[in-house]
């Protein structure tokens, strides 16, 4: 009875540990994490040109402003030459309403090479996609919806796209690259990883994405608990696809759940090398 007891009140220990760890310590936790990215078309002007990703912050769903101004301290703190934001700003964007100190916030991060950003699903639900545009063009993002700009350093370029959510959006990757000019090393942001399975089949290098949470809960030796669509085949970090480098961020905040365990929040930066 003895064995039992302390059987027991070590396994509610746990539970209760886990309980509060995954609740309240690692959902906060966020992870910096760094990639070299090297091509034979990344231009020599381009050598360790930095690229800060971030994504999925579900403003609103005990992600909060307190927490997003850290998160832009972290990637300010890292002087990167681009920002881009892969989706999912506000978690209910009808019931979001602190549109006038998002934006103050969000005009902190600053790039000497631009921001861009794509729409997420969550930025579309709730008649959010006028809000969630204002939002980031009045934080001088620029939104990039099925649409390309070219990024000039020197005298050379690389060619930066981003195509619209695929779960409440309409992507189009071909009107996206309509003005590709020739061979050029081509970004693609788009906020569903799976997308990959058809950026594969054009002439993009590296897509970006975010969506899935790395499964915002993982179990040891069984994996992500939760998936959502267009985020169930690629589920985090980086992926080589028949040419098409993809690279899945675990984005900042949650949702539906507001847990996470062994998958923490993340930042990203990338480096570019030619090769």
């Amino acid at each position: 009875m003895k064995t039992l007891g302390k059987t027991g009140a070590f396994t509610l220990l746990a539970g209760l540990s886990g309980y509060y760890y995954s609740k309240h310590i690692e959902p906060y936790w966020t992870e910096i994490t760094r990639f070299t990215i090297r091509h034979k078309l990344i231009p020599a002007d381009f050598w360790r040109f930095k690229i800060a990703l971030f994504s999925d912050t579900h403003l609103g769903y005990h992600y909060q402003l307190s927490h997003l101004r850290k998160a832009v301290s972290l990637i300010m703190e890292e002087n990167p030459d681009m920002i881009i934001f892969s989706g999912d700003l506000m978690d209910n964007p009808s019931a979001y309403h602190q549109i006038r100190e998002t934006v103050e916030l969000l005009r902190l991060l600053d790039a000497p090479f631009g921001k861009f950003a794509v729409f997420g699903n969550h930025d579309h639900g709730g008649y959010g996609t006028e809000k969630y545009r204002y939002i980031m063009e009045e934080s001088r993002f620029k939104v990039l919806q099925n649409t390309a700009v070219p990024v000039a350093k020197g005298r050379s370029f690389i060619f930066l796209a981003g195509v619209d959510d695929c779960m409440l959006g309409r992507p189009d990757l071909k009107a996206a690259l309509a003005q590709q000019p020739g061979e050029v090393y081509t970004i693609l942001i788009s906020h569903a990883p799976d997308y990959a399975d058809v950026a594969k089949g054009y002439p993009v290098h590296l897509q970006i994405s975010g969506h899935s949470h790395g499964g915002q809960i993982q179990i040891p030796f069984v994996g992500p608990v939760i998936t959502p669509r267009y985020g169930r085949k690629y589920v985090e970090g980086l992926y080589a696809l028949d040419g098409l480098t993809l690279y899945v961020n675990r984005g900042l905040g949650t949702t539906r759940l507001p847990f996470r365990f062994l998958s923490r929040p993340e930042i990203t930066f990338f480096t570019l090398e030619p090769e």
